[in-house]
């Protein structure tokens, strides 16, 4: 037991020590804290290059008169586009709108009514954005579809009026003793535990390829450079193989816990030093109003909310569990191909797809597994360990039985055992030996040796 405690220990300093380990553990929370500064930074810069655009409108649609020529229903601006209407020739606008001060012309051509399809072109000597694009189609749409409200004798506010803010609340309900039916709202709503299930099962696909590989290189290593032959003297295969999994799995954990502490705190202190809020960041139009900015925001603080009534004692827990799970298996999986393999990396790859094809399967499985979480086939799939450690932490924020949790984790937790004596058996034959080119079926043959 002290040799094993010493094996793992040395795994651990060894990597904890290394500068690529500080530098991504410390740059991967400010590389979020980037993501989350500079879009917002960027977009409030974006506020001052507002474009000028000069409209000329000869459907009279879009840019409304009354008999006089005047205009009384003019397209509204945006946060970068201005709007102007103009008259005049299309070609002397064309040749003289940078002289106006114009960045570019917005040409609407005559149609025979609000009915018919509209062709609007757009001039200028650069390229629109798609935002912008978007935008000023988008504000073309609305006129053309209130003139079609107006000539059906309808009044656009009033029709506003008939529109419905309806909102879905989840209720748990169950039968007590007594036979009353017990209702119990469910605060996590669908979109924000769809999110955290996608969340959730990522992290746990790059952590178990990130740490997998990193013991599968460690052995391949020792095994090249030879020193194996001299660490076997002393303490028996498996240990040394079970060390290197406990050492790289420490690691794997110390990082993540360090970045769930510093994600957070760079997030907050973002806001607090750049007052910086992502939420009312600007849209891909950069055309938010008043009452659409009070829609995100309202969003934003939903998502917090739904995050902070979200019950984490058990989920964190779980989550732990099927991560660590799931490690031992692929880790010591990745352990065996190590040690069967030399210096060959295209041996060792060879070796390695078929333990990655149930991870990219169980990435396949998860859109559907998490459009359905309470089905069969969420069931049968959380419940084979291959696929568990990744699915069923997508289906935890659905509050998935607990008689489910606890089958697929006591299943996941056997497996992990299974496939650890398993790759022992592998390790103790092929870490020693050197110069040939492994198979599968030589492999099989390890499994059943006496040696």
């Amino acid at each position: 037991m002290n040799k094993l405690w010493l094996i793992i220990q040395r795994e651990f300093l060894v990597r904890v020590k290394k500068k690529s380990f500080i530098l991504t553990t410390l740059l991967t929370p400010l590389a979020f804290g980037l993501l989350m500064i500079v879009p917002p930074l960027i977009g409030g810069m974006g506020d001052n290059g507002s474009k000028r655009i000069a409209v000329l409108d000869e459907s009279g649609i879009v840019m409304e008169r009354d008999a006089g020529g005047k205009v009384i229903a003019p397209i509204s601006d945006s946060k970068s586009l201005n709007f102007k209407a103009v008259t005049g020739p299309l070609s002397t606008l064309q040749k003289g709108y940078g002289e106006m001060g114009y960045d570019g012309i917005v040409y609407i051509p005559q149609v025979p009514n609000a009915d018919a399809p509209v062709r609007a072109q757009y001039f200028s000597d650069g390229q629109l954005s798609l935002g912008d694009k978007r935008a000023i189609e988008d504000k073309i749409e609305k006129k053309f579809e209130s003139r079609k409200i107006k000539d059906a004798g309808f009044d656009d506010k009033i029709l506003e009026k008939f529109s419905a803010d309806v909102a879905l609340t989840q209720k748990q309900i169950s039968v007590d003793e007594d036979g009353n039916i017990v209702e119990k709202e469910k605060k996590n709503g669908a979109e924000i535990a769809t999110a955290m299930g996608f969340v959730m099962a990522l992290i746990i696909y790059i952590i178990l390829i990130v740490y997998g590989m990193q013991v599968m290189r460690s052995v391949m290593e020792e095994k090249m450079n030879r020193i194996v032959e001299v660490v076997i003297s002393s303490v028996k295969p498996f240990q040394l193989m079970l060390g290197k999994i406990l050492g790289v799995s420490a690691v794997g954990i110390l990082q993540l816990t360090i970045w769930i502490i510093l994600i957070p705190l760079v997030a907050v202190g973002a806001q607090l030093v750049f007052g910086v809020d992502p939420a009312q960041s600007q849209s891909m139009s950069g055309d938010l109003s008043a009452a659409e900015q009070e829609e995100v925001t309202e969003m934003a603080f939903g998502i917090v909310n739904s995050l902070a009534e979200q019950d984490w004692s058990f989920i964190i827990p779980v989550f732990l569990v099927y991560f660590l799970g799931g490690y031992f298996i692929y880790a010591s999986l990745f352990a065996a191909v190590g040690s069967a393999v030399g210096d060959d990396l295209g041996e060792s790859q060879t070796l390695t797809f078929p333990i990655m094809i149930p991870v990219i399967l169980a990435i396949s499985f998860m859109g559907p597994v998490i459009d359905n979480p309470d089905g069969s086939l969420a069931f049968w799939l959380s419940m084979i360990p291959f696929f568990s450690p990744i699915l069923m932490p997508a289906r935890l924020p659905f509050d998935p039985p607990l008689w489910e949790v606890l089958l697929s984790g006591g299943i996941l937790i056997v497996s992990a055992l299974f496939f650890i004596w398993l790759a022992g058996r592998i390790y103790r034959v092929g870490i020693l030996m050197y110069g040939k080119k492994v198979s599968f079926k030589e492999i099989g043959k390890w499994l059943f040796s006496k040696e």
